[in-house]
Formats: structure tokens, sequence, C-alpha cells
């Protein structure tokens, strides 16, 4: 096999182009180009199914399918470009590109602070290059990453990005190879690292035709989206192979800084050797040889510290994980909802839990499950943790897609704030969350097949059962629903928006100019939770810097001894404050141990102490 040519087509430096495709269920496979001219080259059979050729004629743009067996014509699996979208062909394109990013090694998981957005949604125009613009204001807010929703190549031009069937194509509609690599370039060049969203637990199911390659799938599990990928079958080495390469596409060709995978507990192996572990191996093996640092950060539903955990301990090394534990806690006190999986939580000593061990759920019998869930994760270091108050699932899968803006105050959005970027994890904000934007985020597709588009109407509905919803959802299909999701960037000059874009930054300075707050672990912490006043206190500390937060989500002012250890205090941060458009406060400017500390408390708010250096 020709080591230089990886799966797809590949324009090499002689001027040469390779095809490689792994197709073990076809016998003769060809390449048909369909533009500039119309010609067939047939490929060579190698062992394990794949096939392969290296021809010259083909400059960027030609645009092919596979023949297979003389029959069926497809597009490439491993496409780069589906300029005519999923069931068109696929389009040779070049790596080349005029990087300006030398002297960028990436970040520290410590230092991220990331933004999730919907490349669709986020601009009017709904493309890479329409992000440019933004990332100052970004940059100025104290984002440290952008995170990507899945940019893989879907059907249609709306879309949540996963029911992407071409995992190495970049959206068209977005602008393709060459428009994520100016965004990526661009980010690097202000010191924002990019994270990308990839789908590895399934492919949509329009334009998917990876089964009539080789056996991608298995009918031996399933999962909530389909067919469950091949990765502990027959053939399945191959089948990992796919997906590995894939990942070191997007880190090698990209310049992506990490991964974040979607819904790895969708991901179906009980293999010795599991993927994930072979993927994460990979990843950081790649980033060692590139010099840069590259993470891989798992979304699951298990509480599982496997993942996260080393190699040497029995874990699969990845990086992080989303912690939807941690939300939902904050979540049911800030709403007071305990449909669906919420009922697992409501108590303030879940929180309290969340900021202590990471998980809630560490083993104890969970109500929504009807069984135990998870394993304890006191053990893990906090930086090990990604946290929100809101993210593109805890809206999108709600039934009207509506934000924490059209359910709390703006007093309740201050707290959210100040709980999330307060903690010792790596905190996410999803887009427009910073000034409290209005546009929901309700889920949206653009499906050609009629029952298809049928189904998912009806499978939405059918969640939203689990939490009492009852009204009817916005229609998925129609594109109204899409242009609602769009964001107002213009409300963050305006009003309370203004505000909270500015409280945001606040805290996010404090957190990264402070010792104390910078230091991302458990060991180096105290909280304390009062569970009927409702207050929650967090003590940090670090390099002979204390701070004290304290927490009230009650509806009612209450007063309070704050547990501060020995010392002269100043307030450097009060939510209730006019300057937030807060009531007002009555916490004084410092606070010394030696007095009385007892100190009256606004409803819904939060405050922070920082405790004077002795001279």
């Amino acid at each position: 096999m020709i080591s230089s040519v990886g799966l797809g087509s590949t324009l090499l430096d002689d001027g040469s182009c390779g095809f490689r495709v792994w197709a073990p269920r076809v016998e003769r496979v060809e390449v048909h180009l369909a533009s500039p001219e119309d010609r067939f080259i047939p490929m060579e059979r190698h062992e394990k199914g794949y096939h392969e050729i290296v021809t010259h004629g083909i400059e960027p743009g030609a645009l092919y399918v596979y023949r297979l067996d003389g029959r069926t014509e497809r597009p490439d699996p491993a496409s780069r470009s589906q300029p005519q979208g999923v069931h068109g062909p696929t389009q040779v394109v070049t790596r080349e590109f005029p990087w300006e990013d030398e002297t960028w090694c990436g970040l520290s998981l410590r230092d991220y602070v990331l933004y999730e957005l919907h490349v669709g949604a986020f601009t009017p125009e709904g493309t890479f290059d329409a992000i440019l613009p933004h990332l100052d204001r970004l940059k100025t807010l104290g984002v440290t990453a952008i995170e990507l929703m899945p940019v893989a190549q879907f059907p249609g031009y709306r879309n949540w990005g996963y029911d992407g069937v071409y995992p190495f194509a970049v959206q068209n509609s977005y602008g393709g190879p060459s428009g994520l690599r100016r965004l990526v370039n661009v980010c690097h060049q202000k010191g924002l690292a990019v994270v990308l969203d990839v789908v590895y637990n399934h492919l949509g199911p329009e334009g998917n035709y990876l089964g009539d390659y080789g056996p991608y799938f298995t009918d031996r599990y399933r999962t909530p989206w389909g067919s469950a990928i091949n990765f502990d079958g027959p053939e399945s080495d191959e089948v990992r192979r796919f997906f590995v390469e894939n990942a070191i596409h997007w880190v090698r060709g990209f310049h992506i800084d990490a991964l974040r995978i979607d819904a790895v507990h969708a991901i179906m192996d009980f293999s010795a050797s599991p993927f994930l572990s072979e993927l994460a191996a990979a990843i950081h093996e790649e980033g060692e040889r590139l010099n840069r640092r590259i993470a891989v950060i798992p979304e699951s539903a298990l509480n599982d510290t496997r993942l996260i955990r080393s190699p040497k301990l029995g874990g699969y090394g990845l990086d992080a994980q989303w912690n939807d534990d941690f939300h939902h806690a904050l979540h049911v006190l800030l709403t007071g909802e305990k449909t669906g999986y919420y009922q697992d939580f409501g108590r303030l000593h879940d929180l309290v839990m969340a900021f202590r061990e990471g998980f809630v759920y560490d083993g104890r019998y969970s109500e929504f499950r009807r069984r135990r869930h998870g394993n304890p994760s006191r053990a893990i270091p906090a930086h090990r943790f990604v946290v929100f108050s809101q993210n593109h699932d805890q809206i999108g899968n709600r039934m009207m897609g509506d934000r924490l803006t059209q359910t709390v105050s703006l007093e309740g959005l201050k707290l959210a704030a100040s709980v999330v970027l307060l903690s010792p994890f790596i905190p996410l904000l999803f887009m427009g969350e910073e000034y409290g934007e209005t546009a929901p985020f309700p889920y949206f597709v653009s499906h050609s097949d009629p029952d298809l588009i049928k189904a998912v109407r009806e499978g939405r509905q059918k969640e939203f059962a689990a939490f009492g919803w009852t009204r009817e959802s916005p229609d998925p299909q129609s594109e109204e629903t899409f242009l609602s999701a769009k964001l107002n960037h213009h409300l963050i000059d305006t009003g309370h928006h203004r505000v909270l874009f500015r409280f945001y930054q606040e805290i996010l300075r404090l957190r990264t100019s402070l010792p104390a707050l910078r230091n991302l672990a458990k060991e180096d912490l105290e909280v304390y939770g009062h569970e009927t006043r409702k207050i929650m206190t967090l003590r940090r500390w670090h390099d002979g810097e204390e701070g004290l937060a304290v927490f009230h989500f009650g509806m009612d002012p209450v007063s309070v001894d704050l547990p501060l250890p020995q010392g002269r205090w100043h307030k450097a941060l009060d939510a209730s404050d006019t300057r937030w458009l807060g009531p007002g406060t009555s916490l004084p400017d410092e606070l010394d141990s030696a007095r009385a500390t007892a100190v009256t408390l606004q409803p819904v708010t939060c405050a922070l102490f920082l405790k004077e250096k002795e001279t």
C-alpha cells in the first residue's frame, strides 16, 4: 500500500493524486471523474479490502464518485468536500494553506475558558468567515477557546451538525475546508484555541452510504439514532482506523487544538482495548509529534471516571469530560424544575457535592434511572471536568429551545454565571449567554426525505413526554425554526444586556488574575451549604491568597455569619450592587474576622471577598 496516501483523495507533491477507500464488500472500484472531464480510473484491490490508485492529471476542484462493481456510484466515504451536498460528487481539495500560526503550541487545559457556538446560527451569514469580526469581543470577554458544534457535511444547510454523514468533509454552506482553516488561523493569531465537536457514535440517516462499502455498522447494538458503528466486531480494526484517521485529520490538516467527542456512552465497544483509549493515544502521539497541546474531551452520560483516568490506572487516558451533574444541580436550584432527569436533583447538597467531588451521582441510587449510577470522582483533578449553566443540549432539548434568559431573572443569570466561573473547573459558555441572548436554540434540520422528516418530528415529541411537556414544539424542519435561533448581537450594547456582559467580563478577569481562582484544584477549597437558607460558601486558596464566595439561592433576604478565616477581607464582587443593576446591597466593603461577620444577603445573589495579604 502507498504510505503517502491516506483515506480519500490526496494531492501529492509530485503533481499526482492518490485515491484510497476501504471497501471490503466490493470486488471492483473505479474512480469516476465527473469534472473537468468524464473518465473512469480502475483502482487496485489490496489486502483487507482497501482499493487504491495513484494517477496524474487531477487538479484541485475535480469532482468524482466511486463506481462499485460497475453498477452503483457513491461519493467518497472520506470525502474532504461535498460542494453539491451529501448526494453529490466529492471534490478534490488541496492541503495547501498559508498558515501563520507557526509559533502556536496550544493552551493548557487549565487555561481553557470555552465558548460553544453553532456556526450557522452565530451570525446572519452562518459562515466561518462571519465569525471573525466577533473574535476580538470574545477575547475581551475572557474566552480562551472557541468550541465549534459539528461541521462535518450534513444534508441541506441547516442542522445542529449531529446528522453529519461525511466525517472528513467540512460543511459546504459554512465555507468548506478553506473557511475553517481561515477561522483557526486567525484564532491562533489572537491566542484563541479551537475545539471541534466530532461525532463517532453514529452517522446521520440521509446521505449515509458507508454500508455500501463495508461493515462500518453493526446489528448487535442500537443507539438512539440508529445503527451503532462497528467498533468491536469482525473487521472493526479498519473501522477504528477510519475514525482515528479522521481525528488526526482535524488536528494535522486544520490545526484543531482539541476534540469534543459527542455522547461516548453510545459508542458500543466491549473489546479489551477500547476504541476511545486507542483514539486518545493516537491524538496525544500526534500532539507530541507536532509539539502542540492537543486534548480529547468526551461527553458521557455514564459518570464513569475510567474515561479520564490514566491508562496506568486502568483508564482510557482522555483529558477532561463534560459534567452534566453540575449543570443539573445548578439548574434545579435556579428554576425549581423537577421533571425528567431533573427529578434526581433539588438539594443544595447536590451542588456542594459537585464542587467537592465532580460527579453528584457516584454510585448512589438515581430515581430517574431507577438504578445506581456512576462511580466516585473525588480523586479526579478539577481541571478534568467541564462545567456550564447552559449548552446546546440543555437548551435545545427543551421543547421550546428556551434559554435561562426566559426562565430566570437577571439576578438568576448573574448567580448562574458566578457559580460556573468561580468554580475550580473548566468553564463553558454557550453562545450569547454572556449578554443574556433572547433567541431560543431549538432543534433544526433540513432533510429531503418526507418519511425521515416525519420520524424526526415524532421522535422529538416523544422525547419531550418524559418532561411532561405537552405543548406543540417548533417544527425541526421549518426554516423559521432555524432562523429563530440566530443571535441578536446588537443586544450587547443595550440596557441590562450590556451590564450582564460586563459582569461576565469582570468575573473572568478575577478568575484569570487571582491565584486563588486560577488554581484549579479541589484540594485547595472548602465548600459548605446551608440547606434551609439556600446558602453555599466557597473558600479557595493558593500561593498565599484566599477568596471566599457566598451564593444565595433563596427568594428572601437572609442574614448569615460568613466563615471568614483570620484576617481582613475586602469585597471584590457583589452581584446585588446597583452597578450590576442589582436591588442594592448592605454588604460592607471590608470585613475583619476579629469582629462580627454577620451580613445580610439579598435574594438570588453572589458576593466574593478576598483576604488581604499580611505584610
